[in-house]
């Protein structure tokens, strides 16, 4: 596990952002987004795949990678011989020669010195705004962001991340402004705030080809050396990337969207495929024609799934790298086991596209079902089992849309009790959803937390208990002034639920069944 926890909180504030006019988020272990139709939700949660895809280690573009020349030396510390050659003391001595002690930890203090370097190194972010666009762009299938701004809205949009660091008041803040004609990012790094730098960052492992750098210029700097500058500057640069994690918290670790439509992409997955390739073969041949863009979220979605039965060497970065770690809890099987009664598979064919199956316990039958041929709640559970199985790992973040889609009531809570299971793994879950179901078992499971674990014999769900500082669920209310959504979180009221609104549903249901049986009545 890492040093990211409840206590460290990630906040996102957005204003004037597609259906959206205001929300405020605290991004949780698990975080929920409730509300009526076209409120934003998935909206909400797209933008937060976007800035994990742009941020994170496993999916970051090369094109905006920490280049020497765009760093901005600040403050006290210059290259000068002394400074650089205090610099280069610290990181041999803290990285390479205790990296036992790093590793143990996870992560390593920073002194002033070598902190200001890093910081400095931050001001890169301030040139980032049209990468980031683009990013946002493709997630959403857009050709511009500024198609993001709220309608009516007098300005544009703006995205906020606030990173808190525990026992520190200051947080990291990341702000994004759409505009109508362009994007820009800022980061702010308060002075003298504390800096650590992380070892699970997969560049660490690029760190140690910087020995030979160390080695070079340890003690033999001069200012004139334009070589030896430049390699410390690639030093900074690296140090930099082991402070990511630091710096912008979650957003640092990979995340995997699973899109409301997954069972109908799963079923037709490589016919969808065949017909862009040959689109895009045929391109110079044909008339052009309006086909209608691909989505990011789907085009990734696909393009995992087409992986999934990959050999490690033929799989993109994300798949790669990863951290395993032996679990009690086997998300997987556990789906398998208590919702779905068999096992979900994806081989390779003949072909070279993923076929995805799906065998009953118990089958007896020679081979095993397609898995268009079962029921609709195997196919909607099934790329969870998948991406559970074989992508998604420790700390990284998984987005499910509508999880409740064709599960029975019954269903629904059991797959409620799981989703706790995978985030008491350490897996962080992002979900949408409009399940009264969901969010009453949700309320148990938080409650029940409250229960010393010797009294919770007996109860169903006792396996599956979420503290309070876990769970963060927030709803997306219609206005009519702002014209838009305005986005609350909404915490457990004296029954012991969440508020959700659901209720008077409910209530007006039986208003109308309470005078049409009295009318009814009448006319006996």
């Amino acid at each position: 596990m890492n040093d990211f926890s409840s206590d460290d909180p990630l906040e996102l504030e957005v204003d004037n952002f597609g259906p959206i006019a205001k929300a405020k988020v605290e991004l949780r272990p698990l975080t929920v987004f409730v509300g009526p139709s076209n409120t934003g939700k998935s909206y909400l949660a797209i933008l937060i795949y976007a800035l994990h895809r742009f941020f994170s280690s496993g999916q970051r573009f090369g094109d905006w990678r920490w280049f020497p020349n765009d760093i901005q030396l600040n403050g006290k510390n210059k290259l000068s011989k002394k400074n650089l050659n205090d610099l280069a003391e610290w990181t041999n001595s803290a990285l390479f020669e205790d990296t036992t002690k790093l590793s143990a930890e996870g992560s390593v203090a920073v002194p002033e010195p070598v902190a200001d370097f890093i910081r400095s190194a931050f001001t890169r972010f301030n040139s980032l705004g049209d990468h980031i666009a683009h990013e946002i762009s493709r997630c959403f299938g857009i050709n511009e962001t500024r198609a993001l701004i709220r309608e009516k809205s007098r300005g544009g949009a703006q995205v906020v991340l606030k990173r808190h660091i525990k026992n520190d008041s200051r947080p990291f803040v990341h702000k994004l402004k759409i505009g109508v004609s362009d994007t820009k990012f800022s980061t702010t790094i308060p002075e003298k705030i504390p800096m650590r730098l992380y070892s699970s960052n997969f560049l660490w492992r690029l760190s140690i080809a910087n020995r030979f750098i160390l080695d070079r210029f340890l003690g033999n700097f001069t200012k004139d050396d334009k070589t030896l500058k430049r390699d410390a500057e690639h030093l900074i640069a690296d140090l930099a990337d082991l402070a990511m994690p630091h710096v912008v918290g979650s957003l640092h670790f990979p995340a995997f969207y699973l899109p409301a439509d997954r069972t109908g992409v799963m079923h037709a997955h490589s016919v969808v495929v065949n017909a862009l390739i040959e689109s895009a073969t045929m391109a110079g041949l044909s008339p052009a024609t309006s086909t209608p863009a691909l989505s990011g979220v789907l085009g990734d979605f696909l393009r995992q799934l087409i992986e999934m039965s990959a050999q490690p060497s033929e799989v993109s970065f994300p798949l790669r790298h990863r951290r395993h770690r032996k679990r009690r809890f086997n998300p997987s099987e556990q789906i398998e086991k208590k919702i779905l009664g068999g096992l979900v598979q994806a081989t390779k064919s003949e072909s070279g596209y993923p076929l995805f199956t799906y065998r009953p316990k118990g089958w007896k039958r020679k081979g095993d079902l397609p898995l268009m041929s079962t029921s609709s709640m195997v196919s909607e559970l099934a790329p969870v089992v998948l991406y559970l199985r074989h992508i998604v790992q420790d700390d990284n973040v998984l987005i499910v849309e509508e999880p409740e889609s064709h599960l029975h009531p019954a269903m629904q809570v059991e797959f409620t009790r799981q989703i706790a299971g995978i985030v008491n793994s350490g897996i962080r879950v992002i979900v949408t959803t409009h399940s009264e179901w969901l969010l009453d078992e949700l309320a148990n499971l938080v409650q029940l937390s409250e229960i010393p674990k010797g009294r919770r014999s007996g109860i169903q769900s006792s396996n599956f208990a979420l503290r309070k500082e876990q769970v963060g669920a927030w709803l997306f209310e219609p206005k009519l002034r702002p014209k838009g959504s305005v986005v609350k979180e909404i915490s457990l009221d004296e029954s012991g639920l969440f508020p959700s609104g659901f209720s008077e549903v409910a209530f007006a249901l039986h208003n109308d069944w309470a005078e049409i049986s009295s009318r009814a009545g009448k006319n006996q």
